[in-house]
């Protein structure tokens, strides 16, 4: 059997394993015990193992309908799977584990700035000023929401005690 759209049965393999795996993970596995899983409970009373584990199921079912949509063979497409990119890849996770780790140090509105900045670097089109301007924006966003809004426990302000008196720094 010929594969007619790579794209997406590579997808659709992806889709199958990421769902396998969060069921594998709700449901967990027997004799493994750095995987007990958790209870499942009914759709009465659904315990935390329901929704992920329901969840992966359907992701599994729509990964295999993607890739059963792979072997069609499409006139237009030339049928090839392009070059994976790995940059834009590592920009965005190099920028989450950074925003992790200097987060309490820096505060939210640093350290969401470097996240925003790197993750961009990922892109082909990367220009600092439209950046920058999303940036703002962004933690702007995050610090109304969520240190206001919601009054989460989020540092806005590097860790530094005169930093710490003014007002806007204390959410």
């Amino acid at each position: 059997m010929k594969i007619g759209h790579p794209r997406n049965f590579w997808g659709g393999v992806l889709f199958i394993v990421l769902g396998l795996l969060f069921a594998m993970i709700a449901r967990g596995v027997p004799g493994l015990s750095f995987m007990p899983g958790y209870s499942m409970g009914t759709p009465a009373r659904m315990g935390p193992g329901f929704f992920p584990f329901y969840l992966g199921v359907i992701l599994t079912l729509l990964g295999v309908v993607i890739a059963m949509g792979g072997f069609k063979v499409h006139p237009n497409d030339p049928g090839k799977v392009e070059k994976f990119h790995w940059k834009p890849i590592f920009w965005v996770l190099a920028s989450i584990v950074v925003f992790g780790l200097v987060l309490k140090i820096v505060g939210m509105l640093i350290a969401g700035l470097f996240l925003v900045i790197g993750a961009s670097f990922g892109s082909h089109d990367f220009r600092l000023k439209p950046v920058l301007i999303l940036g703002i924006a962004l933690v702007i966003f995050c610090a109304l929401v969520f240190v206001w809004g919601l009054k989460l426990p989020i540092p806005l302000c590097p860790d530094v005690e005169s930093l710490q008196q003014v007002g806007m720094c204390r959410g």
